[in-house]
Parts: C-alpha cells; structure tokens; sequence
C-alpha cells in the first residue's frame, strides 16, 4: 500500500493527500472518500442534506428511465472511473451498455458517457469546472452541474457549448440519454 502524507492547502477545506500510488493502483484498490488527481489523493467533502436530497431526486428521475429502456446503467458516488490521468467519483453517472467494460469488481477503466456534479456548499467553483474540463477531454459525451442553491442545472457537452436550465426548464438527455426528459424543478423538490 502507498505512503500517504497529509498537508492542508490553505484556501481550501479537503485534505490532499501525498501518495506513490500510481493512477492504476488506485483504480485497481480504490481509496474511499478520495479523488485520485495529479498524483495526489483529494479527499471529497461530506456532503449536506440538501445535497443528498438533490443527488436522490436525480438518481430516481434517470434511473428509472435508463432501467426500463434498457440502456445502460447508473452509478453513485462511490464508483470510480478513470477520466485521463485521474480517478473521480461523479455524484451520479450513466455508462451505456455497449461501452461497459473490464472487471465489475474494480472501478470503472473508462470515463462515463454522462457525469452529474451536484454542487455541496463546500465545493470550490473552479474545482468543479476543473473536473468539468477534465470529463470532456477525456471523452465524457455530457455532464451536467445540478445546483442546489441556485435550482440551476448547466449542461456542458464541449467547453463551448453550454447551457443553464432553471427550475422552468426541462433538462434532456439528448444523444447521451436518447428520450429522457425531466422538468428541472423535480430535481429540487
């Protein structure tokens, strides 16, 4: 198992963890609650009631239509998945069946076909696009940034084409997730 140091980086609330464990190796053994990015372990932050609430509201609205059109599957926060040199954990993630890969007992070797963030009040703007940036290179086709407070979702599918849905709206699946459809305001309910 790899050597871990902790240090704190002061305009941040996560601990970041040293490590010399390679991006494989965590794939492979997984660390609980930690991100692998850069070569350091990111702790993920706890995340608040509001925040479970909207995470559950958007797991039940697109679980329920991927599992009944039998389209590929869901997963929760727990789940890796290797988005280029990175480990990350999307709050919620859908994988389409034809690209489902490897070892069920692993994390996932691949990045999703669409990554949901859903944003906690501890969450850093620019850690978020970050990884937003960071799924579109890698080949993630859709994510989607679920905002609580605000009752915003924005859709990123490149760097250039971005789109904020409020509570009126209603959030698509698009090609990613052929004919799904939700009125933006169910996710906050």
């Amino acid at each position: 198992m790899a050597q871990i140091q902790t240090h704190e980086h002061a305009q941040d609330i996560t601990s970041v963890k040293s490590t010399t464990m390679t991006l494989n190796e965590f794939l492979e053994n997984d660390v609980e609650g930690y991100e692998y990015i850069k070569g350091e372990l990111v702790q993920m932050p706890d995340a608040s009631r509001r925040h479970g609430e909207v995470n559950m509201n958007v797991i039940h609205h697109l679980y329920s239509y991927v599992r009944q059109h039998k389209l590929g599957r869901m997963y929760p926060a727990d789940t890796s998945f290797k988005v280029g040199e990175r480990v990350l954990k999307p709050d919620v993630a859908f994988v389409s069946t034809e690209r489902l890969t490897g070892d069920d007992d692993k994390g996932l070797p691949i990045p999703p076909d669409l990554a949901i963030e859903v944003v906690s009040p501890s969450d850093i703007q620019s850690r978020i696009l970050d990884k937003v940036r960071a799924y579109l290179d890698a080949g993630t086709r859709c994510v989607w940034v679920v905002e609580p407070t605000l009752k915003t979702v924005t859709v990123y599918k490149s760097e250039t084409d971005i789109k904020t849905l409020t509570r009126e709206d209603t959030l698509t699946g698009d090609d990613v997730v052929p004919g799904f459809s939700c009125p933006v305001e169910l996710l906050f309910e």
